[in-house]
């Protein structure tokens, strides 16, 4: 049964220029049910350089740095370091890296200004040979609580091939400065309900694909919040598809009454359609999300009144990758204060990414060149 069309107030027909009320396309009837949100949740982004130890540097890949904290009147950051070209899976796997985040390990920085930083050495290292984390610890989240600080971060056991299934690691420390105290086991895994279709190295070849994250759990981000523990991260899929928004990549949560878990991945999961690093934050009583790079809702911020069923805020373009939040912002004060600045990575060549300063700013109007905005 078709739906009836929805009728436009003379309101809604003079803002979005209907010409004929009783002649809707589809996109109108979109429009008059898009919600009144208003521009405060959109903005546009800058990026910049940063001085000092974090400046590119040949050689060297500085990557996925965490959020921004403030200790002992410095800024803290902590980020992927690693060394050395990329040769992809068609190199030697067992002595070359196969990513950029391959053959990592975790350092941190510190700065006064938040744009000359010095960068301190290891926070968290590999594994020995044979723990779930000898081959890298990656893509790390700062999270500070009770006194306690605890870093997750990605983690992949050698041998590093296509279908490799990654986890989630968790240290602590009651010192930014450390040291770190690792989990033994992982703190987070992959769905274990895909089936692989053969032997062959091929992360395509499915029989069953599995939940969204049956293959990789990615971007972990702990939150506190209600007074429980939420575990944001990406997932990724076996048999991972193409869709009308780019990879097939959506975004879970796990809940635990500890930092240190055990973490009980959501029965609501996935808990976005769309996504690619985790970036969220809370505001008003609930949780932001920003959303970028894949899925049909890429390029947005959302919203979530209890940190599981998010709604599209505003859309937006060009936000940099892998944000680092500076969590000493005020992130009551707007919906998107938190973002003012903070730190990025991106791509100076495919073997080696550099961090840099990123900014943005409200857009509130649209003017033209030489003229003025009321």
């Amino acid at each position: 049964m078709a739906q009836e069309s929805p009728v436009p107030t003379p309101e809604q027909v003079d803002f979005l220029g209907i010409t004929h009320p009783d002649k809707l396309s589809a996109a109108s009837k979109r429009a008059l049910l898009w919600p009144n949100i208003g521009n405060e949740w959109f903005i546009e982004f800058d990026t910049q350089d940063l001085k000092g130890d974090l400046a590119y540097e040949e050689g060297v890949c500085r990557r996925d740095p965490s959020a921004i904290i403030k200790e002992n009147g410095k800024y803290y950051v902590w980020y992927s370091r690693g060394t050395g070209p990329t040769q992809g899976f068609g190199g030697d796997i067992e002595n070359e890296k196969v990513f950029p985040w391959d053959r990592c390990d975790i350092w941190y920085a510190t700065s006064n200004d938040g744009w000359t930083w010095k960068e301190e050495g290891p926070a968290v290292a590999r594994g020995p040979k044979g723990a779930y984390d000898d081959r890298s610890v990656f893509t790390c989240e700062i999270m500070k609580h009770d006194g306690m600080y605890y870093l997750c971060y990605q983690t992949v056991k050698s041998p590093y091939t296509v279908r490799v299934k990654n986890q989630v690691g968790l240290a602590w420390s009651d010192s930014p400065d450390g040291p770190w105290t690792k989990s033994d086991e992982p703190i987070l895994s992959p769905a274990d309900n895909g089936i692989w279709k053969g032997e062959e190295q091929n992360r395509f070849k499915v029989i069953k694909k599995g939940d969204f994250d049956s293959h990789k759990v990615h971007d972990p981000c702990i939150l506190p919040y209600r007074g429980k523990f939420y575990l944001y991260y990406k997932g990724e899929q076996m048999g991972e598809a193409i869709t009308f928004g780019g990879r097939q990549i959506r975004h879970g949560v796990a809940i635990a009454d500890n930092p240190k878990g055990p973490y009980v991945k959501s029965l609501y999961n996935p808990i976005s359609n769309s996504g690619h690093e985790v970036c969220v934050w809370p505001y008003n009583g609930g949780i932001a999300s920003l959303i970028t790079t894949d899925g049909p809702e890429k390029n947005t911020i959302q919203w979530s009144p209890d940190g599981i069923n998010f709604e599209i805020m505003s859309v937006i373009k060009d936000a940099p990758h892998a944000i680092g939040l500076n969590r000493t912002a005020d992130s009551e004060k707007e919906p998107t204060e938190i973002l003012r600045w903070g730190l990025t990575h991106e791509y100076k060549t495919w073997h080696y990414q550099q961090i840099r300063r990123f900014s943005s700013r409200r857009i509130l109007n649209h003017t033209a060149v030489g003229e003025s905005a009321e």
